[in-house]
């Protein structure tokens, strides 16, 4: 059986790498010189050695831009983004066949890390033509980046060999046809997703089909007891329809019944609305001939006789207040003239209350005066005498004469004084000035009285004149208004009597009015209500012996039967419709026997076939696993120094190891870490030889993958790895001095020791 699947072939020029600069990840504008033949770069950890391998990789192949991150993995644009913040960019100088190149990639979109290519012949910087940014690596080096990365490209942590179809197709081209195009995996994978379209389990087209089938017979099924269920269906709705009717034409008996009772009732409201027109013009006419005033004027009339009663009543409230003014008025002026004060102004009082005479306050001054006058006296008659006496003694009997006089003199004032104010006071009958004092005081709150009582009477006067004229004025301007339509009404009272019977006589007219319009707006609303009379219908003599009640609840529930039949006739119909109909549900049925039985055959024919493919792909193992296995044991023996002497691995790479001189076989996984290692290496180089092209085969890249070697071992996979760098540029990156120690002293071998140091180059 043939497996078609398609892989594209390109013409293979091989390349030797001189020099990689690298702006990615920790690499800043960094350089690495390489040689021909085994490459040692010797760099502690963090160094970037595993950043130089991935830059090769990357300026090889290129990145992959829509690769994302996702939990445990960051995509190879985020890991290696230069840490500087600058723009990703490289450069590769290298000789491929006869030509120099030089291989650029920029960064010029941030989406597209590396994304512009250039190729360009050294010293020229001429385009070299044929190679693009998508088939650079695969052109220069032979192989896909799959294959590369699981053949040639060994790192420590990728020591495993993975299966990939690539790189199985590459094994089988060398064992086989020589043609690239056959994959065991892929085709089993065609085969079994085109066995797994027909049936896998309970899905694929063969159990959708079977299950459409099925369906199908049971809308066959569906469609016969729908068919039954709508004609039962049709002829409920027959027997309810003319039950319907038969309710209707009962109902239309009752409305031509309440029609004629209607028109009667009508004829009645037209009577009862002309005798009330008439009752109402009667009363209008004789108002007319009465000259009975409007009902504005009959209130307002009626209004100001009330009001005459309040004025009248103010009237008497003045009149009363103006004799209670007049008589405070004369009791006001009687205190005053019984004053001892009458007849003087109240401030004339007030000064003669506050002008009583009072008695001499300095007759002490008259003793003291004639004392001194006598002792004036004494000292002159001294002086005039030239007697012998002493002057006190002459002055002595003049200054006590003189005292004594003052003294009479004094006394004889004050007696003259307190005489005159004992006569004031008693002119006013008054015994003392604070009693002269409450008289005038008296007087004056008696005048202010006075004063007050006469202007009281005053505006009491004024008020009674004004009250009483408008209550005279009022009166005959209601006598001169009520005489035009009541003659005889001479009086107040009269006059009352006659708007009340004008009232009356208004009232009884309006109420006729409104007795007319009433009647005459239900006549015309019963008139527009009330249909007109058909001559074609007869007019019933009695109306049915069932309500209209009864039968509108009959026919509710009928109508509601019919609308429920109607709707699931309508369903029913609907139904059969949805499914199509029996022949086209039958021609279905038989369509989808006829697309089971092919299924089924293209199911049995890819069965056998993958059955084929095994037995196949057995055969083919036994021709690729011992051929591998072979020259995996060859290296693994030589790196062991002989201790396994053989290896066997499946296609899927699984590789187990026989120690020698011992027939079980150990699976990789169970051997030490550095065993591990080393068979794999081995197993890496061998696949090397094999699907690596054999002329001017591509580099080999090995990043740490001696690291757990021990050192006889490691000297071992040394001397192998020199030798292999005889036939191809190899590139050995280690973090351990024992590599670059051992090539230290052998020409052959480049030994190189890179640092931290920013300004290497």
């Amino acid at each position: 059986m043939m497996w078609l699947f398609e892989f594209y072939e390109t013409e293979v020029i091989y390349l030797r790498i001189h020099r990689m600069s690298a702006t990615f990840g920790k690499l800043s504008q960094r350089t690495l010189h390489l040689s021909d033949g085994l490459n040692i770069i010797q760099a502690p950890n963090e160094t970037g050695k595993s950043t130089w391998c991935a830059f090769l990789l990357s300026i090889l192949y290129g990145i992959n831009s829509r690769e994302r991150d996702r939990a445990g993995f960051i995509a190879d644009k985020n890991r290696y983004a230069p840490w500087s913040g600058a723009a990703m960019s490289g450069r590769l100088d290298c000789r491929v066949g006869d030509n120099e190149l030089t291989l650029l990639r920029e960064t010029k979109r941030q989406t597209a890390p590396l994304g512009d290519f250039k190729a360009v012949r050294a010293g020229t910087m001429d385009e070299y033509p044929g190679l693009t940014g998508q088939n650079c690596g695969e052109t220069l080096l032979g192989v896909s980046r799959e294959v590369y990365e699981r053949s040639a490209f060994i790192r420590q942590a990728g020591l495993p060999v993975t299966q990939d179809a690539g790189l199985e197709k590459r094994i089988a081209a060398l064992i086989t046809t020589g043609e690239e195009d056959t994959s065991y995996s892929e085709a089993a994978a065609a085969l079994n997703k085109q066995l797994n379209r027909r049936r896998h389990n309970k899905t694929g087209r063969l159990p959708a089909l079977e299950l459409e089938l099925s369906d199908t017979a049971r809308q066959l099924e569906a469609l016969a007891g729908a068919e039954n269920q709508l004609v039962d269906h049709r002829r409920e709705l027959f027997r309810l329809t003319e039950q319907e009717a038969e309710l209707s034409r009962l109902l239309k008996l009752h409305d031509l019944w309440d029609a004629s009772k209607e028109r009667r009732l009508l004829s009645e409201a037209e009577d009862a609305a002309k005798a009330a027109g008439q009752t109402a013009a009667n009363l209008r006419r004789r108002a007319e001939e009465a000259r009975l005033p409007e009902n504005e004027t009959i209130g307002r009339l009626r209004g100001a006789i009330v009001n005459l009663e309040t004025v009248r009543k103010s009237v008497n409230a003045a009149m009363a207040e103006k004799d209670a003014a007049m008589k405070a008025g004369v009791k006001a002026e009687t205190a005053v003239s019984e004053s001892p004060f009458a007849g003087k102004p109240a401030e004339e009082a007030q000064r003669a209350a506050a002008s009583i005479p009072e008695p001499r306050k300095d007759t002490w001054l008259f003793p003291v005066v004639l004392l001194v006058g006598g002792l004036a006296l004494g000292v002159l008659l001294h002086v005039l005498l030239t007697a012998p006496l002493p002057m006190w003694q002459i002055a002595a009997p003049a200054c006590g004469l003189g005292v004594i006089c003052g003294l009479i003199v004094g006394f004889a004032l004050k007696r003259a004084d307190e005489k005159r104010r004992s006569a004031y006071l008693s002119a006013y009958g008054a015994s003392s000035a604070e009693d002269l004092a409450a008289l005038a005081g008296d007087y004056a709150a008696a005048c202010r009285r006075r004063d007050e009582a006469q202007n009281a009477v005053v505006k009491a006067t004024a008020t009674y004149d004004a009250l009483y004229a408008s209550l005279t004025s009022n009166e005959q301007g209601i006598l001169l208004e009520v005489r035009r339509f009541a003659p005889s009404a001479f009086d107040i009272p009269a006059a009352d009597a006659a708007l009340r019977e004008c009232a009356v006589r208004r009232r009884e007219l309006s109420a006729a009015e409104s007795t007319a319009e009433a009647a005459r707006l239900r006549y015309e609303t019963m008139r527009r209500q009330t249909p007109d009379r058909d001559p074609s219908a007869e007019e019933p003599s009695a109306p049915p012996s069932q309500s209209r009640e009864s039968l509108n609840v009959e026919l509710l529930s009928v109508k509601a039967a019919l609308s429920a039949a109607q709707s699931a006739a309508d369903r029913l119909t609907g139904q059969i419709a949805a499914l199509g109909g029996r022949e086209a549900l039958e021609a279905q049925t038989e369509q989808l026997r006829l697309q089971i039985d092919v299924l089924e055959g293209e199911y049995q024919s890819i069965a056998l076939a993958m059955e084929t493919l095994d037995n196949a792909n057995a055969a083919l193992q036994n021709r690729f696993s011992p051929l591998l296995g072979r020259r995996t044991a060859e290296l693994f023996s030589s790196l062991t120094d002989g201790a396994y002497s053989g290896v066997v691995l499946d296609r899927s790479f699984r590789l187990s190891a026989e120690p020698t001189g011992d027939t079980v076989w150990r699976d990789a996984g169970l051997l030490s870490t550095g065993a591990g290692d080393q068979l794999y290496l081995a197993a890496r180089l061998a696949i090397c030889e094999l699907v690596l092209p054999d002329m001017d085969p591509p580099p080999l890249v090995l990043d740490d993958a001696l690291a757990n070697f021990d050192d006889s071992r490691c000297t071992s996979a040394l001397r192998l790895l020199k030798e292999e760098g005889k036939k191809r540029q190899l590139l050995l990156f280690t973090c351990h001095s024992r590599e670059a120690a051992f090539f230290s002293d052998d020409p052959e071998v480049s030994v190189q020791r890179l640092t931290n140091d920013p300004s290497e180059v």
